[in-house]
């Protein structure tokens, strides 16, 4: 059930971002983070904030579920879990719960906490492939192995690509197209978690 809700979770999440994107005029999926959609200012500001709670909550369940899925992995499934939980806290309920909303002298109270949750929630995720290889060993799936140093790297590099627009020049290539790495470092997370949740579906059946 857990691996169910995570890939409904997930596509759910970009049906919801593109779609309340939409919504909002001007805003520009390439440009514009995520967290943007989600500040007082935007007129689906709570829609989008009460979705992210809601997929923060799944993303934790299906924490969980990891754990009750591979018993037999002992203290690398439970970090496993517990990674998949504070991304679920951080990135879910973190954003949605506390508003990336900017004055005239900088981030709000709320903003801060949103980017410090947010944080955490992305260091979770990224070390996530390295642990997972502990879960699912190379001599089990050796595809799967394969995938998690790809998706460590891709990680790496699109969360690099991401802090770009801390940069003072605002109008280069990298900081310019924030919007396009954050979203391609989603992708990269989601179809992630979508190929643990299918294996977690492939060893119920079997068992």
């Amino acid at each position: 059930i857990s691996a169910i809700i995570c890939i409904a979770a997930c596509i759910g999440e970009f049906v919801a971002l593109f779609g309340l994107g939409s919504l909002y005029p001007g805003f520009n999926h390439l440009k514009d983070t995520m967290s943007s959609l989600g500040a007082s200012n935007s007129p689906v500001s709570n829609i989008i904030s009460t979705w992210w709670v809601i997929v923060g909550v799944l993303f934790i369940f299906f924490g969980i579920g990891l754990r009750i899925a591979f018993p037999e992995k002992g203290l690398y499934a439970k970090i496993a879990s517990w990674l998949i939980i504070l991304y679920g806290f951080g990135e879910g309920i973190g954003s949605g719960g506390f508003k990336a909303d900017h004055v005239l002298s900088g981030l709000t109270t709320s903003a801060v906490i949103h980017d410090i949750l947010g944080g955490i929630g992305v260091t979770a995720v990224l070390i996530l492939p390295l642990i997972m290889q502990k879960v699912i060993t190379r001599n089990e799936m050796p595809g799967f192995s394969r995938m998690s140093k790809i998706v460590f790297i891709a990680g790496i590099v699109t969360v690099g690509l991401f802090l770009f627009r801390y940069s003072s020049d605002k109008n280069n290539f990298f900081t310019l197209y924030k919007g396009l790495w954050q979203r391609l470092f989603m992708l990269n997370t989601y179809l992630y978690f979508s190929s643990i949740a299918f294996i977690m579906i492939k060893n119920h059946k079997k068992a």
